[in-house]
């Protein structure tokens, strides 16, 4: 992330010019300094001179003392005016000499009241043991008992098609309420605000929660917030197993707790789809020090397709992917043909299977209404048209919503 320059109609900066900055929080990452301020959620990867002079500045030093003070360091010139007006275009400055800077309101976060101290146990080092000892007590049941394995016929555990549909929508919309909570109260652990909201990942419908800032934090508590969502599934999941252990196969409860574990294991195969930024995504970035996988591997996938059919133009510029550091670039090159890959799989999916069945759900709903199908059918009907409608429908509205707030750059 980089700034730009200074409004022009802003304070000007002088090399007498001193400023104050907000608290920002500082982390070294291999050669690079991750410079942040939390309650913006805005972050920057500065190299060492950079962090160096953020420093200086942050006690007190004017411009001209700290270019005096890095050039009798490192033998270099730097422009710290442009640097300053850089560092206000982000946020970071409060003051420059004695005017304050304005700034925009921060994002509002979900669950305001909740605050880092009441959530500090998430991240105590005896949490993952205890994930994992339910897992492999849920492992060594199913191990013994095959039986209770899932399989689909799970979710089919009422013979009213609109009973299982209902259900298994509300209780699905309960779990990834619950994933998403999981990785807020993370990352609110470690004093990063989040966000709740529905967003889109190619055709699917999904709940995201924002909780950039993370970066700032060590490495333990990031992959905590990052796997805190599948960590959450895989929870609820072993205890489910353990319950169906000690009820009777066949009864109703078996039958819910069944059909409830199946709905708790099935979105951890989404996690895979890497080239759709997943939880697991975001582990792989964080793991290969990169800054922008998704962004950079798109990049350079574009550049690659103007290269080889050039159209609409032949590539006339770099491979972006030259200015990143090697360890970045051969990550994003390896992601760039995972991205292509997969969303072209992925698209065509859409259009070959469910984008029909769909089709052919609501075509049948909509010719199960009327008083000729009765009080059952008309009933299902509804349900499949409310549920499945409602889902498609709510999917577009929300790629309207997102699309016309990154055109607006809120």
């Amino acid at each position: 992330m980089t700034g730009t320059a200074a409004e022009n109609d802003g304070p000007r900066i002088e090399p007498s010019t001193r400023v104050e900055l907000h608290e920002l929080a500082v982390r070294r990452d291999r050669d690079e300094w991750i410079v942040g301020r939390a309650a913006t959620r805005t972050f920057v990867a500065l190299p060492a001179a950079g962090a160096r002079a953020v420093e200086l500045l942050g006690q007190g030093r004017s411009v001209a003392a700290t270019e005096r003070e890095l050039r009798a360091e490192t033998g270099e010139e730097f422009g710290i005016a442009e640097f300053v007006g850089d560092l206000t275009a982000l946020g970071f400055v409060a003051r420059i000499g004695e005017r304050p800077v304005p700034e925009a309101e921060p994002p509002r976060a979900s669950l305001p009241r909740l605050r880092p101290h009441h959530v500090r146990w998430s991240l105590h080092p005896a949490l993952p043991v205890l994930v994992l000892l339910l897992l492999a007590s849920a492992v060594a049941v199913l191990i013994r008992r095959p039986e209770l394995v899932p399989h689909y016929r799970d979710l089919l555990w009422s013979p009213h098609g609109s009973l299982v549909l209902v259900g298994g929508a509300a209780a699905g919309w309960v779990l990834l309420l619950a994933h998403e909570l999981a990785h807020l109260v993370t990352a609110r652990a470690t004093g990063v605000p989040g966000r709740m909201r529905l967003g889109t990942r190619l055709q699917f419908l999904v709940m995201q929660t924002d909780i950039s800032g993370i970066e700032l934090a060590p490495r333990r508590h990031r992959l905590t917030a990052y796997l805190s969502g599948i960590a959450l599934n895989l929870t609820v999941a072993s205890c489910l197993v353990l319950a169906l252990a000690v009820t009777d196969t066949g009864s109703t409860a078996h039958r819910l707790l069944a059909a409830a574990l199946l709905l708790a294991l099935l979105p951890l195969p989404f996690q895979c789809l890497l080239f759709t930024r997943t939880d697991l995504y975001f582990v792989l970035q964080d793991l290969t020090g990169c800054r922008d996988l998704y962004g950079d591997g798109l990049a350079h996938a574009r550049y690659v397709f103007r290269r080889t059919v050039r159209w609409p133009r032949p590539a006339r510029t770099a491979d972006p992917s030259l200015r990143l550091p090697p360890h970045e670039r051969r990550a994003v090159r390896l992601y760039s043909t995972v991205l292509v890959t997969g969303t072209a799989a992925c698209l065509a999916f859409m259009a070959a299977v469910t984008l029909p069945a769909d089709l052919v759900l609501l075509v049948r709903a909509a010719r199960g209404l009327g008083p000729e199908h009765g009080l059952a059918g008309n009933a299902d009907a509804v349900a499949v048209l409310v549920v499945l409608g409602g889902i498609n429908v709510l999917w577009l509205v929300t790629w309207l919503r997102n699309r016309r707030a990154r055109g607006s750059g809120t």
